[in-house]
């Protein structure tokens, strides 16, 4: 006869099969955080401070699942831990660059998108199995497509490339051109917000001593602006603000689709990171 961990265990496991990474919960939901007490650094662990607690909770819409699918179905006497981020309201600029992944930190959810509702990496909690059985689940990606994005998501969050701080100040004027000219009504902000991403490639490598860049930007085929733009033009443009210096002998640049690049171009490659690209 089962005894009542049992019982338990498989309502739990009956009730996680249903869930799948990016599924969601809304209503009143509380995320806990720890912080130190005499060096509280958010309002809400300053709130607090005082109360003799080094835990601050924050109510929140609700959470998104990000612990994987195949995880989550085990059951949970072996597996009995899920990771849970809080969801928070962007505006409709913020929402459109995350869905393009150009917020590293956050995650579009597809499922509460209408809603202005995103997933904050910034923010993981752990709870048992046996409280998300309870919740009312809502589902948050509602194809591959979507699947495929949130995952691609989680993975940039945690494994964006480390560029070398020589680097970094090369191509700083870059950077400040594009957040600039990102939000204006002009042909270079419309190029940048077609832009899906920018890949460099380093060769021989980020650790030689010489160095050649190749610059791909990456435009997104799915706009239809593309005839009013003069990519040649824009890019010949952004290579001007990236002399070559130092170990980089050599900076070259092309405007590319995913269907012009090769697997291993892309693989080979390493993106930059748009997060502050937009205003």
């Amino acid at each position: 006869m089962d005894n009542e961990l049992d019982v338990w265990i498989k309502e739990v496991d009956a009730a996680l099969q249903a869930w799948q990474q990016g599924d969601y919960v809304l209503g009143e939901h509380w995320f806990v955080q720890r912080f130190h007490p005499q060096r509280p650094l958010t309002q809400e662990s300053i709130g607090v401070a005082q109360e003799e607690t080094d835990l601050a909770e924050l109510e929140v819409r609700g959470f998104v699942v990000v612990t994987q699918t195949c995880d989550l179905v085990r059951t949970c006497r072996t597996r009995p831990f899920v990771e849970v981020v809080p969801l928070v309201e962007v505006d409709e600029e913020q929402l459109y660059q995350i869905q393009r992944n150009r917020r590293p930190q956050y995650a579009y959810i597809a499922g509460v998108a209408e809603l202005n509702l995103v997933a904050d990496l910034d923010r993981v909690m752990t709870v048992e199995k046996a409280v998300v059985a309870e919740w009312k689940r809502k589902s948050g990606c509602q194809n591959d497509q979507e699947i495929r994005a949130l995952g691609q998501a989680l993975a940039r969050k945690r494994a964006r490339f480390a560029f070398p701080d020589e680097f970094n100040q090369l191509t700083k004027k870059l950077q400040t051109r594009m957040q600039d000219k990102h939000d204006k009504s002009s042909p270079e902000g419309e190029a940048l917000r077609a832009l899906r991403e920018i890949r460099v490639y380093a060769e021989p490598s980020w650790n030689d001593a010489a160095i050649n860049l190749t610059f791909l930007f990456i435009r997104d085929e799915e706009q239809v602006q593309f005839q009013d733009i003069r990519w040649d033009q824009l890019c010949e443009n952004w290579l001007k603000l990236i002399p070559p210096s130092g170990r980089f002998q050599s900076v070259d640049g092309l405007v590319v689709s995913l269907e012009d690049m090769t697997a291993k171009e892309y693989v080979e490659s390493d993106p930059l990171d748009l997060d502050n690209l937009s205003s």
